[in-house]
């Protein structure tokens, strides 16, 4: 039989995370919404994480560059208004870029299993099925799936969710040929707890959507964990003047 769908083992990651390493709580990029992430996330990573790389090796493809080639894309708040299935249509226009713009690396010919969405309400459980299939139909033109988590091999239950589910979506990426190794992934997300911590446990990029949609729906609307979030980020980077660290095997390659 599966547990209850609740995710209290990853609020217990976060509190730990921030006794010990609060650093790892934190994004390695902050955007308002998802409209304003660029199609080339690496350049921009390069200016904060590789900063005295010269050109030549830049463009050697050398071990300080840092490409992307994978999205994972979290739903609620981010592409949609919380437990909903509507795409503002400014989210759908910046989606529809990104899969067609031919300069794009996830173009939805040249790359087209190189974006995921993962959620922890549509295809975390067969009680959201219909939610993740209405998605999945909404997105058709553009062929963005749902990530649906596996059975665990060995328990023959549900694998748990977002942040720990970051093995096997890495796993989904590598089956189909879109990266090698997880720090060619980012995952956007507008939640610290569980996207950010997600991309920490896997070892990828991780891009904070900060107003989630928009701070015109997302205004009032915050749960108290979120609005912790937001000041717990405000904190670690203003007055503690700290940084998330690079993903250990962007680290390894450049050592």
């Amino acid at each position: 039989m599966n547990p209850p769908n609740t995710n209290l083992r990853a609020f217990n990651l976060a509190v730990q995370t921030l006794l010990s390493t609060p650093s790892q709580f934190l994004p390695h990029l902050t955007v308002p919404t998802i409209t304003h992430l660029p199609e080339s996330i690496g350049p921009l990573l390069e200016t904060q994480y590789a900063p005295n790389a010269s050109q030549e090796e830049k463009e050697s493809g050398g071990n300080r560059r840092i490409l992307i080639r994978a999205l994972v894309l979290d739903k609620d708040n981010t592409l949609c208004p919380a437990k909903t299935t509507t795409f503002p249509s400014n989210i759908y226009a910046h989606l529809h870029m990104l899969r067609n713009s031919p300069t794009s690396p996830f173009n939805i010919t040249s790359a087209p299993n190189s974006i995921l969405i993962v959620s922890n309400r549509a295809g975390s459980h067969p009680r959201y099925e219909s939610e993740a299939l209405e998605i999945e139909e909404r997105l058709a033109g553009l062929k963005i799936p749902v990530f649906r988590l596996p059975l665990s091999p060995k328990e023959g239950v549900i694998v748990e969710k977002k942040p720990f589910c970051g093995n096997e979506v890495l796993e989904w990426f590598r089956e189909r040929g879109v990266v090698q190794s997880a720090d060619e992934i980012a995952v956007v997300g507008d939640r610290l707890g569980t996207d950010v911590l997600m991309a920490k446990e896997m070892g990828a990029w991780s891009v904070w959507c900060r107003d989630g949609v928009g701070e015109d729906v997302t205004k009032g609307k915050r749960n108290v964990l979120e609005k912790m979030e937001v000041w717990v980020e405000r904190y670690l980077t203003e007055s503690r003047g700290l940084k998330a660290p690079a993903p250990r095997g962007y680290r390894s390659k450049s050592d």
